[in-house]
């Protein structure tokens, strides 16, 4: 083979059909998307590549790339390599990890045929040295990520450095299109469009529901071509039953009762990713499995994104050579260029999405026409239903749409800093070039004045501040950061990712610099002594002191041990999903229980049959209970956590107002509870008026401490405006510092400023993000088209228990609650035996 692609190589300059070479040499014969791919960017168009994970959707666009722009050459003479193409392609990955997995795919093909071209990667682990190297000559493909690519475009000679771009490759686009980080990106390829206005640009995706509005906003002048793989691959999708399904289930026992039938399904294969949904919870079952398979010590491994880089490297190697036999992992590992080893996928929980289960499964049987499965380990009943439901959805192809931020200001004034320090801007010019992305065509001459206002001298509160006099017009009307400090500043907090302040793990060593491990929150360690152990990394460790963000630890002995909390843990069941759950249980109301699945939970529904009934496409089940706690009401609209947080305060709050009563609630993605100690006559209140969709935003609003709700979202607004600054390298601001900050920036704002559009937009944020206000008000106007079928019940049921659980967790610590949940289990199995009602 290497003797028929040199031959090929050694021609005069010219362009070449590489694809079809590479494809005979390797016996492969290309797919009909990806030469329809290859045909449109012979023709200039930019697009978006949708396709199955696995079936070669990176050479697709890679070829094209090559195709188009490359050309062979004779083999250099002497020693001297031939000198590599300018910069032409920029390959955008959302993540720092698939961005070396990445860059290896893209240079198998260049040495085999002798293309001249040289591939590099530009991320936050980039070292200074290759960075210098590359600003003394760029590679022809660099791969790199939003934050990366807007810091080369905040270089005074960033235009010159990508004069010759032709191509962008946004890889993962669902993974960017739905949050800020997708807004960063409209923006730089915005200023690369009005640089290179024949600039093509081209995503790739294999899990996006509504692939026209992705086009749009990647390619928001129009013209761009949405190709679809054609062949639909084969996705197995099965589930792990246990040997009895309890009748009251409740979340949070995190499912290791499955850890024998998950060990015995690790053992059958020879390699697996056994996936997790928090990071808590990968550290329990990395842990568990150890404990029952000792001899698997070092064949099993962690990850996720609190580890440190070392270690997430050697796994992510070590698992690609086939030396490790299992990985438990977070969504860490949901992407990912080349895992061939990967023989199967375990889902621990339900993956709340249809697109990130097919996204995980896709993980195994990685390659064109290899077939990917994915076993779902439910960890309580309910998750039976979801695993048959998720089944339903995959087969449709229900996939979960997203959709971009509407015109984040915060983001914004970032971009302004960042264009002043790229060689400056002139605000007319700038204007037109932020409107031509997606996220920002509707921004408004007022937006823009206050906009330009708040980098020029921080609004009408910040006028007297120099430190937020960052960008100021030149005598030629060029504006520019005229700060070195601002400038080093602000170069440093470029991006859109904001988390808690982390605490930075290593071993204690009396002569310092022992072995970093990673990083936790500061709210964790903040409650942990010296000498109190706990999980990381699957060690036990014990806590020895805390200096300068950083906690030393030593490895324990002690049997008891905490787990870390790291936010965002909790994934709300998406609609599609939600939907597929409702009509399964809508058939086991009518009698049916197809699948294996549905017929281990029937024990649980037909109890819930007999006690109330069954949620279906056209009822609205509720349940109203009197106990010795005081007055429920049960009520289960199947929208998801977040919605179901809006509705219960709006609920409460319209209570309220007809009557004096207050009330607990409690949620989980099915429903929600009311609890109130004085009595509300539910079959009179729960009407038509009470869930009407009239009035909404302020009904809401009044409902809720939406100034604490917009407090906190205003924290992250503020560190992506660059109002609060995070600290230097080794001398971070704890987290106490950086809310202190912006809290105060808060109120001076709403005192002194209450038109500052950054307050605004956390309000907006909240309502949407938060509460997600337009699906609270979809379902509510989906509410008032069911029939309310509200029953009056003398004891939970199997769908309210899990609510009562989640609301005694908030109160009881676990011992407690595991000792109450126990008992209460055992009283209403006992009813379920013995009385058939």
């Amino acid at each position: 083979m290497e003797e028929s692609l040199q031959s090929v190589s050694h021609r005069m300059a010219k362009p070449f059909d590489f694809a079809k070479h590479w494809f005979a040499a390797k016996g492969w014969k290309p797919f009909a998307f990806q030469k329809e791919v290859w045909a449109a960017v012979k023709q200039g168009q930019s697009g978006l590549l949708h396709a199955s994970t696995g079936a070669g959707k990176t050479y697709a666009l890679w070829f094209a790339a090559l195709n188009r722009f490359a050309v062979t050459r004779p083999p250099a003479t002497g020693k001297r390599k031939a000198q590599a193409e300018p910069l032409t392609v920029l390959w955008i990955t959302p993540m720092r990890a698939l961005a070396a997995d990445t860059a290896r795919a893209l240079e198998a093909p260049l040495t085999a045929l002798q293309i001249p071209w040289s591939v590099g990667l530009r991320t936050g682990d980039t070292s200074s040295s290759e960075r210098a190297r590359q600003t003394r000559r760029q590679p022809t493909a660099l791969v790199t990520t939003p934050e990366s690519l807007t810091l080369m475009l905040a270089r005074a000679d960033s235009e010159t450095s990508l004069a010759h771009l032709r191509m962008v490759i946004v890889d993962e686009w669902h993974e960017l299109i739905g949050n800020k980080r997708g807004v960063q990106l409209q923006l730089a390829l915005a200023r690369l469009r009005r640089w290179h206005p024949e600039l093509m640009v081209w995503g790739i995706s294999a899990t996006l529901g509504n692939q026209s509005h992705a086009l749009d906003v990647l390619v928001p002048q129009g013209g761009g071509i949405n190709v679809r793989g054609q062949t639909a691959k084969e996705l197995k999708v099965d589930t792990l039953l246990p040997p009895t399904a309890e009748r009251f289930p409740w979340a949070g026992h995190i499912g290791l009762k499955m850890l024998p039938h998950v060990v015995a399904e690790v053992d059958s294969s020879s390699s697996c990713l056994v996936f997790t949904n928090t990071r808590a919870q990968s550290e329990m079952w990395y842990q568990a499995l150890l404990e029952a398979r000792p001899d698997w010590a070092g064949l099993i491994a962690l990850h996720h994104g609190s580890l440190s880089r070392e270690t997430r490297d050697w796994v992510e190697r070590a698992l690609k050579e086939g030396q490790l036999k299992a990985v438990v992992c977070t969504s860490s590992l949901d992407l990912g260029v080349d895992f061939l080893p990967v023989e199967r996928v375990l889902q621990i929980g339900s993956a709340k999405g249809v697109a990130r289960l097919m996204q995980r499964a896709g993980r195994s049987g990685h390659a064109p026409g290899r077939p990917s499965r994915v076993t779902l380990v439910p960890t309580h009943s309910l998750e039976l239903v979801e695993a048959a439901a998720a089944q339903d959805a995959i087969a449709q192809r229900r996939i979960e749409a997203r959709e971009s931020p509407y015109k984040p200001l915060d983001v914004l004034v970032q971009h302004l800093v960042s264009m002043a320090l790229g060689g400056g801007f002139i605000p007319d010019a700038l204007l037109a070039e932020v409107r031509s992305a997606w996220a920002y065509r509707d921004l408004t001459e007022a937006d823009w004045a206050w906009a330009l206002g708040f980098v020029r001298h921080g609004g009408l509160s910040l006028t007297a501040y120099p430190d937020y006099r960052r960008v100021e017009p030149d005598e030629h009307g060029v504006w520019r950061v005229p700060d070195a400090r601002l400038a080093r500043r602000h170069r440093m907090s470029v991006g859109t990712i904001v988390s808690d302040a982390s605490i930075q793990l290593k071993f204690w060593s009396k002569g310092g610099g022992g072995k970093h491990l990673g990083s936790v929150e500061e709210g964790f360690i903040a409650r942990l002594k010296p000498g109190d152990g706990f999980l990381f990394a699957g060690r036990l460790l014990e806590l020895v002191r805390v200096e300068n963000m950083t906690a030393y630890v030593r490895r324990s002995t002690a049997k008891k041990a905490a787990v870390p909390r790291w936010n965002g843990g909790r994934m709300p069941l998406s609609n599609e999903l939600a939907h597929a759950v409702v009509e399964r249980f809508d058939a086991a109301a009518h009698g049916h229980y197809d699948g294996p699945e549905m017929q281990a939970v029937q024990p649980l529904l037909q109890t819930q049959l007999r006690w109330s009934g069954l949620p279906t496409r056209d009822h609205l089940l509720a349940e109203a209970l009197k106990s010795r706690e005081g007055w429920h009401l049960f009520l289960y609209p199947f929208a998801g956590r977040q919605v179901h947080l809006g509705l219960a305060s709006l609920l409460a709050w319209r209570v309220s107002q007809q009557q004096p009563v207050t009330f607990s609630i409690a949620v989980n993605d099915y429903g929600l509870e009311l609890l109130s100690a004085t009595e509300v006559n539910w079959p009179v209140l729960l009407n038509e008026v009470l869930l009407s969709p009239t009035d909404l935003l302020t009904d809401v609003v009044a409902s809720l401490n939406a100034g604490e709700l917009a407090l906190r979202r205003f924290r992250e607004i503020a560190r992506i405006a660059g109002l609060v600054f995070a600290g230097y390298p080794g001398a971070p601001k704890s987290t106490r510092q950086v809310q202190a900050s912006s809290g105060l920036f808060f109120e001076v704002f709403k005192q002194y400023d209450p038109q500052n559009l950054l307050l605004t937009q956390a309000g907006e944020e909240v309502l949407r993000d938060e509460l997600d206000i337009r699906r609270l008000e979809q379902t509510l106007r989906h509410l008032a088209e069911l029939k309310l079928d509200l029953h009056m019940i003398e004891r939970p049921t199997p769908l309210a228990f899990p609510l009562l659980v989640e609301r005694m967790r908030e109160s009881m610590s676990s011992e407690k609650l595991s000792e109450r949940i126990a008992r209460m289990v055992r009283d209403l199995e006992k009813v379920a035996d013995n009385r058939k009602r």
